[in-house]
């Protein structure tokens, strides 16, 4: 099964950014949007954020608009989410999967955030 590896999480502190990636063996299909999700422990997976094929619609999660910026590289096969302005309660690990997810998950990039 296909699986995404997502990369560039670290640690930052509060007003710094951060830029994930997101690739795959594969291609990524162009039947489905890509999106980024996270996740903290003990809560639901939450999507962040999403990218159609030709990169016209993109849509993000109340709590991240203004601040991060989705977008994606077809040719190298790449989707990025650009954080700016991070906050703490940004922690969490960061998935990306197609939209609805059809890929098997990651392992995820941690993204800490302190204040």
């Amino acid at each position: 099964q296909v699986q995404p590896v997502e990369s560039g999480g670290g640690m930052v502190q509060a007003g710094g950014s951060l830029k994930l990636s997101c690739t795959a063996s594969v291609p990524f299909s162009k039947d489905y949007d890509m999106a980024w999700f996270r996740q903290t422990p003990g809560k639901e997976r939450e999507l962040v954020a999403t990218i159609n094929w030709s990169a016209v619609y993109v849509e993000y999660a109340e709590s991240v608009k203004g601040r991060f910026g989705i977008f994606r590289d077809n040719r190298q096969n790449t989707v990025f989410l650009q954080m700016n302005l991070l906050k703490p309660e940004d922690t969490a690990v960061y998935y990306c999967n197609t939209e609805p997810a059809t890929m098997t998950w990651g392992q995820g990039t941690q993204v800490t955030v302190s204040s």
